[in-house]
């Protein structure tokens, strides 16, 4: 069962406990990301993420990538739109040492100019690798589609003016922001006890002052008809990316996104697969991707197509989007989605690693976790009428975007944007 306490700072502490585990994963997040950065800063919280990993009073870089290597762990961090994680899988009784580590570099980072400079070449080479891989820059193009000029529309790296115009007072600033206790869920999953864990946080976090949380600019969707957008390149294969508008991260009918999301494009028995890839071979790569913010959403299609097949592709992703809107889901498609679903979710939460991501997500974008139980019972209430009407409200062709890199001439982007009408 799931432990919760929170410290007088407002830093609040969740555990797993999973005896029969020999390691333990430990995750301190930070409720900020890329959605609370403007167009001049844009990439900030990522430049942190990457500084927070070159050293902090008490240890150098090299100390912390040796030490928890050399002790078997293995040590990482993410930035995405609403959070920054700092997180490291280890055998059990090194537990508390990981804790410091991962602590200190939230706590008491160098942020040295130094540094600043060289991760500052480093993320815009990452930028720049990026947009040279269509598959990746295709989703960015269709963000930009979806959020128009609002952050969630924006590279999350940034851009190479916004990350070069990066200054060492601008981080310091953001990271005395934004990365104080009540801003601050550390989630725990494996061999631990939960107590123990509360008095370390206790110390460590002691001289620690919580601060006022600053909200993120909130969406206004306002698209009254499809946009699209093509980015001409010598590929040799055309990539396409497809949204529609969907639901928070907290909608009733979150589970009937995801049921949908296995029908169409999860696995290789969804729809998309058997009709484009493997009955009539237009494609190599097609899926489908729900995505979840904390007041938006948005359902992706995303596929790798034959430059001379785009036109046709297309107007077979669209059939089988329209298909699903019109007619219900059959009873043993629908049986297997579900029990696909929670399959996929208990199969997950063995690992202690992905217990521990599943606990410090919830807990830092809602402030309470739901156990397996709690949502496979929610699962299990959605029906095929559920799928059906939410099909219809947001596979809306005046919701559609799509992005397209690849060789295409004027000609037939205009006649694939025609389609989308």
């Amino acid at each position: 069962m799931y432990e919760k306490s929170a410290l007088a700072n407002g830093l609040r502490l969740v555990t797993h406990k999973m005896p029969q585990r020999n390691s333990a994963s430990v995750g301190i997040w930070l409720g900020v990301g890329g959605r609370y950065e403007g167009k001049a800063n844009k990439g900030i919280a990522h430049v942190l993420e990457h500084l927070c990993f070159k050293g902090t009073k008490k240890y150098s870089a090299r100390s912390i990538k040796e030490t928890i290597e050399g002790l078997g762990g293995s040590l990482n961090g993410f930035t995405s739109e609403e959070f920054t994680c700092y997180l490291t899988k280890i055998i059990s009784k090194h537990l508390m040492l990981a804790l410091d580590i991962l602590s200190d570099m939230v706590l008491e980072p160098l942020l040295a100019n130094d540094d600043l400079k060289k991760e500052k070449s480093v993320i815009l080479e990452e930028i720049k690798m990026y947009r040279d891989l269509p598959q990746a820059y295709v989703n960015e193009l269709l963000d930009e589609l979806l959020w128009p000029g609002h952050p969630l529309g924006m590279n999350l790296a940034g851009t190479l003016d916004s990350v070069s115009g990066l200054k060492q007072p601008a981080i310091a600033d953001f990271q005395r922001q934004f990365y104080h206790p009540a801003n601050i869920v550390v989630s725990v999953c494996g061999n631990i006890e939960h107590q123990r864990l509360l008095d370390a946080l206790a110390k460590i976090f002691s001289k620690a002052r919580a601060k006022t949380n600053t909200n993120f600019k909130k969406v206004n969707v306002n698209q009254d008809k499809p946009r699209s957008r093509f980015f001409q390149k010598d590929t040799q294969q055309s990539h396409l990316a497809m949204g529609f508008h969907s639901y928070r991260r907290e909608h009733p009918d979150r589970h009937t996104i995801g049921l949908l999301h296995i029908v169409l494009g999860a696995n290789m028995s969804s729809r998309l697969f058997s009709e484009i890839r493997d009955k009539k071979g237009l494609a190599y790569e097609i899926a489908t991707q729900p995505r979840y913010f904390n007041d938006s959403g948005a359902f992706f299609v995303h596929a790798g197509v034959d430059n001379h097949k785009v036109f046709t592709a297309i107007s077979a992703i669209l059939k089988e989007i329209r298909r699903i809107t019109k007619s219900p889901v059959a009873k043993n498609e629908f049986a297997r989605a579900k029990e696909y679903y929670t399959g996929q979710l208990l199969m997950s939460l063995e690992d202690t690693l992905d217990h521990m991501l599943w606990m410090g997500e919830q807990e830092t974008a809602v402030r309470k976790i739901k156990s397996a139980d709690e949502i496979l019972k929610e699962i299990s209430k959605v029906t095929i009428d559920d799928l059906l009407r939410v099909a219809k409200d947001i596979f809306k062709g005046r919701s559609l975007s799509l992005a397209i890199i690849g060789p295409q001439k004027e000609k037939e982007q205009a006649e694939i944007a025609r389609l989308l009408e």
